[in-house]
């Protein structure tokens, strides 16, 4: 469109322009029959389009490529908004508004943008073109259009196509556009009903910015058209889950026991005060507005005096009642954590019994408050389940810096977990400062991380930080087991009489020192031949005032002492004679990644749905037996912060089932439900609030395996069966090793027998020897690429001295796996073929910690074949049979590593969909 004549160039007037875009829209609907969604009329020019048009287009395309971005695109309302800051957490959005752009700007434009190949695009754009006479009709068409061009150009971009907003003619302004609400509902009806013909996602912001006349809400706007601040802070929370992958609502974990939703949102942006009751909680609503740095600027904390709006309150009250709740009386000691919050659109009301509730409503607040521009109106009465909601850290094995061991500490006051269970000595170290004896913590007494050691100062710190938070720090002195630190340091065994002595002072002293309320003794794993040692120790710390906790199975304890179970039968527990504590499968270090949630979540705590007098709670461990290279490695080798979400789930939610079952096979259809919400919630909250902590987990629940077999193998793991010549010509029937039977299996890990068995159940109640199953998915891919995969046939226990693979295989069982009938191959292991051994640090022997696995897909379906032998049972000690096998298609969070995925969304189709 550009004429030049004696070097003067054709600039077209306004008029003129108006006649070019009609023609140009002519030019698009007239396209023959099967072109439409294939291309934009070639020839035009940025010429037809304002200045302004051309001064941001020409600056688009020079800007350098960023792949994996978000993309803003349309028109003044787009271009007016700073999304980078308003989504200041996503460092990769790229604002494409330009005003005074329609849909045929858009449509010129478009290739500038799919050349990006951008992981998300929002469109908004229509107004302009209704103002300058284009009919509905047409604007539908060429947002249709872009639709189908997006798609065709960057098919794995996933669009969202936001509602025309609403106009308001209070102002006198843009009377062009004023008058076409009618209009504008046609348009967005029209969006909302093709999205899923066009495969885009409608997004009606225009209900949540109109008044009661579907006009413009004036508060949001001062000119009819364009929205001010308060405006963009609610598209800002309308669009945030899109943006960002969660919940339509603010994920909360735990959930509490009672909310409901009113219509309206508390505007947070507007937050100027918080105001408290009693001056004993001042101290909460400093630290809460401390630590939510999304708040806004210039709050302030005052007493209660005259309501301003809007305001966040928090006071005691006296009581707080639960109706038909599991509160067995008014004394119950959950009560102390019961908080009741109320949201509404000018006040925020936190009420409770105590500090430690107005500090668990804190956090749920904080949960809610995700986004950082408005809470939707809610009424929420919670408690917990169990008053005993442990987390556990060996740091006798492998030390961990004090920041590290506060992070973790951050996360469990956010979970509303309030025992942190601390294992300072260990045969391999003992950690604690000990002034009558410095030569336990002398360096040549450990044998890792030697010289590192807690002094009397870090524990008081770690004692103060947990109580901040009302959280109890519990420190675990083992004796007489697990105490070879302790014989090389002394020169004596702890149960001699002289270890007896020592151990006394060392406890007497400990008591004096620090203000605790309990005292673990460990006092299992180990032949108690001294039989005075434990009953004295104990009656020592009983004179003391202190609570005392042994593991179970483990000494002969007397009345009062707390048991913490650690390992049991299948059974249901007995009836509780005393006070215990549930540790039963809770181990995060022999969890696979995808297991861990699934077992943890599914745990029923002391087999029970509630907890009472006895039956307490319970408490997860981190036991990281084998050596590490770097402290990190706790939360990176092991599933630890997903572990940790699900376990705060069941143990303030209650619940779960009072079998050890791993996996999603054992669910009903109302139980695999439930667990799809909270795995929505589990991955939401992660998004909002950890993108920087090591998360080991993949949605798993929409994942589908068909499972083929058995195979009698005859102890030869390498024997092959039809389906590896044809996957999907296998004739199934009777299950015998020539018509083997298929059933459809669900989760990215799928654990056939666990090592446990049977105390621990896996998918198969008979499990055989010497037996091969193959697995088959199907897999849809948009075009054809490079994907990453999570692949793996074995979970190496982080405390088990299990020996890696040797090269040119996957695991000892001889698995395999092939992709489209091509070979995957196994990783170049860092130390394959070598011995198991503790000493040696874990570097690559588990997928999740490992570089996925580099996978070529083809434009549509692809088949994944996987191979799962196994051979004997009674494998080594210290390499026990885990059958399972692990498959996840990954992609890289922006700004993450390998160790930080989530799912790839667009290849997890269900396996049966053609």
């Amino acid at each position: 469109m550009i004429h030049t004549l004696l070097n003067v160039t054709f600039r077209p007037s306004v008029k003129q322009k108006a006649v070019i875009y009609f023609l140009f829209v002519f030019c698009i609907l007239t396209l023959p029959s099967g072109t439409q969604a294939q291309q934009v009329p070639a020839g035009l020019s940025d010429t037809m389009f304002s200045t302004y048009y051309q001064q941001r287009v020409s600056l688009f395309r020079l800007l350098p490529n960023k792949p994996g971005a978000i993309i803003f695109l349309g028109n003044s309302i787009t271009d007016g908004g700073e999304w980078s800051e308003l989504f200041e957490d996503e460092p990769n959005i790229l604002n494409r508004g330009i005003s005074g752009d329609m849909t045929a700007g858009v449509l010129n434009r478009l290739d500038e943008v799919t050349e990006r190949k951008p992981r998300k695009i929002f469109l908004l754009i229509g107004t302009n073109d209704l103002s300058r006479g284009v009919t509905a009709d047409s604007v539908l068409y060429n947002i249709f259009l872009i639709a189908k061009l997006i798609h065709k150009n960057s098919p794995a971009t996933q669009l969202y196509i936001q509602s025309i907003f609403p106009v308001n003619d209070y102002y006198h302004m843009f009377t062009g556009h004023t008058s076409n609400t009618q209009k504008i509902k046609y348009i967005n009806q029209r969006l909302q009903s093709n999205a899923q013909e066009l495969d885009y996602t409608f997004i009606n912001v225009f209900d949540q910015l109109k008044d009661q006349n579907d006009h413009m809400n004036i508060r949001l706007s001062n000119d009819g058209l364009h929205l001010k601040g308060p405006g963009y802070m609610r598209w800002k929370h309308i669009i945030y889950p899109y943006l960002t992958g969660g919940t339509q609502k603010a994920a909360l974990i735990p959930m509490p026991k009672s909310i409901h939703y009113q219509p309206g949102a508390f505007p947070l942006y507007k937050l100027r005060v918080i105001q408290y009751q009693q001056d004993s909680i001042k101290d909460l609503a400093l630290d809460f507005l401390q630590n939510s740095p999304d708040l806004p600027r210039n709050i302030a904390v005052s007493p209660v005096n005259n309501l301003e709006d809007p305001v966040l309150l928090i006071s005691c009250v006296h009581q707080l009642d639960f109706p038909h709740s599991a509160l067995a009386s008014k004394q119950d000691p959950r009560l102390t954590e019961a908080y009741r919050l109320n949201i509404s659109s000018n006040k925020i009301t936190l009420e409770a019994t105590s500090k430690h509730g107005i500090f668990n409503g804190l956090q749920t607040l904080k949960q809610l408050a995700r986004d950082a521009s408005f809470i939707d109106n809610c009424q929420i009465s919670d408690y917990p389940s169990f008053a005993w909601r442990g987390y556990m850290i060996d740091v006798g094995r492998n030390y961990q810096p004090m920041d590290l061991i506060k992070k973790q500490i951050d996360l469990m006051a956010d979970l509303k977990l309030n025992i942190f269970h601390f294992h300072l000595t260990e045969d391999v170290a003992w950690r604690l400062a000990t002034p009558k004896y410095p030569q336990l913590t002398a360096a040549g007494t450990m044998t890792r991380d030697q010289g590192l050691f807690y002094t009397q100062k870090d524990l008081k710190e770690l004692i103060e930080y947990c109580n901040q938070r009302f959280i109890t720090l519990i420190p675990e002195i083992d004796m007489p087991g697990h105490s070879a630190a302790f014989k090389r340091a002394m020169g004596f065994d702890m149960q001699s009489d002289s270890g007896l002595l020592v151990i006394k002072n060392i406890l007497a002293a400990f008591t004096k020192t620090y203000n605790l309320p309990y005292i673990h003794i460990g006092a299992d794993e180990v032949h108690i031949h001294k039989e005075d040692f434990l009953p004295s120790v104990i009656a020592q710390l009983q004179a003391e005032g202190k609570k005392v906790i042994g593991w179970e199975p483990g000494g002969k304890y007397p009345a009062g002492v707390y048991r913490q179970l650690w390992r049991g039968s299948a059974a249901p527990l007995p009836a509780a004679t005393y006070k215990r504590i549930d540790s039963r499968n809770l181990y995060i270090n022999h969890m696979d990644p995808e297991e861990s949630v699934v077992s943890i979540y599914n745990h029923a705590i002391d087999d029970r749905q509630t907890g009472d007098s006895l039956n307490i709670g319970g408490t997860l461990c981190l036991w990281n037996d084998r050596k590490l290279s770097a402290p990190l490695d706790n939360l990176i080798q092991n599933p630890t912060l997903p572990a940790m979400m699900a376990f705060a789930e069941r143990s303030w939610c209650g619940g779960g089932q009072t079998e050890n079952l791993v996996g999603l096979n054992h669910l009903d259809q109302n139980q695999l439900e439930a667990f799809k919400e909270f795995e929505d919630r589990l991955l939401s909250v992660q998004k909002s609030f950890y993108k920087n902590i090591p998360f080991p987990y993949i949605r798993q629940s929409d994942i589908e395996f068909q499972l083929i077999g058995p195979y009698n193998n005859q102890g030869d793991p390498d024997k092959k069966f039809q389906v590896e010549s044809d996957p999907d010509d296998v004739q199934y029937g009777s299950g015998d090793s020539s018509t083997p039977t298929t059933v459809t299996l669900r989760g990215g890990t799928i654990i056939l027998r666990h090592f446990w068995d049977p105390f621990t159940k896996g998918y198969l109640d008979h499990p055989t020897e010497n037996t091969t199953y193959y697995a088959k998915a199907r897999y849809w891919s948009p075009v054809d690429t490079t994907a990453l995969l999570w692949l793996g046939f074995y979970d190496y226990s982080r405390s088990t001295a299990s020996a890696p693979p040797k090269a040119g295989s996957w695991n000892a069982m001889h698995a395999r796996a092939w992709i489209n009938g091509h070979a995957i191959a196994p990783p170049l292991w860092a130390r394959a073929g070598q011995n198991g051994d503790l000493e040696i640090p874990y570097q690559d022997e588990n997928y999740s910690f490992r570089p996925p696995a580099s996978v070529q897909l083809k434009k549509g379906w692809n088949t994944l074949l996987l191979k799962i032998p196994v051979g004997k049972f009674d494998g080594p000690w210290y390499q026990p049979v885990k059958w399972m096998f692990s498959a996840l298609f990954v992609q890289p969070q922006s700004g993450s590593s390998v160790n930080n995925m989530e799912q790839n969304a667009s290849l997890y189709q269900n396996a049966s969909v053609k």
